[in-house]
């Protein structure tokens, strides 16, 4: 574990993407605000806002002006500076786009390490000290344990790779993987992940053109090629949910099934293709072929159900598993297709 005089000289930026959830963003910048370990900097990207988010951080004293910019604030702890960016995109990029942008800024003004959250999260007052202790040699990222408001731990979205199967590609931890102080894992969901200055000099940014899904689940995998990844059960953070949506089920060939309301499929189009490209690129290829045999059937047969747009559907679904196989990303087609 790094000495406390080390810590304390580390610069450290975090990176909160958000897109019409001003309430919860606020809720997250004053979390940030009140760490225990002052941050340095927080680079706010506001993926094109139309609820008021501009207004309402400019009232609250987030920002310079409207149009955002850099602010210096006083931190609740120790009257330390922060720098407070905002970065105001000029269309929705996804979360993918703003996790690009926003790594990217931190990165090139050079703080050491890069806080990943969504506005939905809000760590405790001393998330960020219990997790820089173990800043190490060959230590590329640090991740909080996911937590829900009440306390319970989140085990979606800290695991381990699986691409041997035909399941999730990321098995979740389980209360067993919790013992010990730190847990070796390979994927965090950019919900409370601390990547290291270095790691990304190596691996670049992640990939804007993801735009949604499992663009999280890519950039582990490029940075379990540098060095380790570790869980720390004892720095938590609360994640909220917001953008959870119950979108309901049903069961073809023994398996549930999701069925999406058509206006919103269009955001199930990044999932699969994400996840099919994803597949393709790590799986064995007989394997891939394979699961692309299992889950095609399965999707054709979801949108079959559905009950509406059933051929619009088929073109949308069959666009998406085709563009994973091409690696094609190409971000308007989807809304395209939904209004074609």
């Amino acid at each position: 574990m790094t000495s406390r005089d080390a810590v304390d000289d580390l610069r450290v930026a975090a990176v909160v993407v958000t897109y019409n959830r001003k309430e919860l963003l606020m809720e997250c910048l004053e979390a940030l605000l009140r760490q225990t370990r002052p941050l340095q900097a927080i680079y706010i990207i506001d993926n094109a806002s139309t609820d008021g988010t501009p207004e309402l951080l400019h009232r609250e004293g987030y920002t310079p002006s409207l149009e955002g910019g850099t602010l210096i604030r006083k931190t609740l702890h120790n009257q330390e500076e922060i720098r407070i960016i905002h970065i105001r995109l000029p269309e929705n990029t996804g979360g993918a786009g703003g996790f690009h942008e926003g790594v990217k800024r931190a990165y090139h003004d050079g703080y050491d390490w890069i806080w990943l959250m969504d506005d939905d999260a809000e760590p405790l007052k001393d998330s960020l000290e219990k997790l820089l202790p173990y800043d190490s040699e060959g230590v590329v990222a640090l991740a909080n344990l996911k937590v829900s408001p009440d306390g319970t731990p989140q085990f979606r979205h800290r695991g381990f790779f699986d691409f041997e199967g035909f399941g999730d590609m990321v098995r979740p931890l389980s209360p067993d993987d919790l013992r010990g102080d730190c847990v070796e894992i390979d994927h965090a969901s950019f919900v409370g992940l601390l990547v290291n200055l270095k790691a990304v000099e190596y691996v670049g940014f992640p990939r804007a053109d993801f735009f949604l899904h499992f663009d999280d689940v890519e950039y582990c995998l490029r940075l379990r090629r540098r060095g380790s990844i570790l869980l720390i059960p004892g720095s938590p953070i609360v994640h909220k949910d917001g953008a959870m949506v119950n979108t309901g089920s049903r069961r073809i060939i023994g398996r549930d099934v999701p069925v999406v309301p058509y206006d919103r499929l269009w955001l199930r189009y990044y999932g699969v293709r994400n996840s099919v490209w994803l597949r393709k690129m790590n799986m064995k290829r007989w394997k891939f072929y394979l699961f692309l045999l299992r889950a095609i059937p399965l999707s054709i047969g979801g949108q079959l159900i559905s009950g509406e747009n059933r051929l619009r559907r088929l073109k949308f679904i069959l666009n998406a598993y085709m563009d994973g196989f091409k690696g094609s990303f190409d971000n308007e087609k989807p809304r395209m297709i939904l209004y074609s």
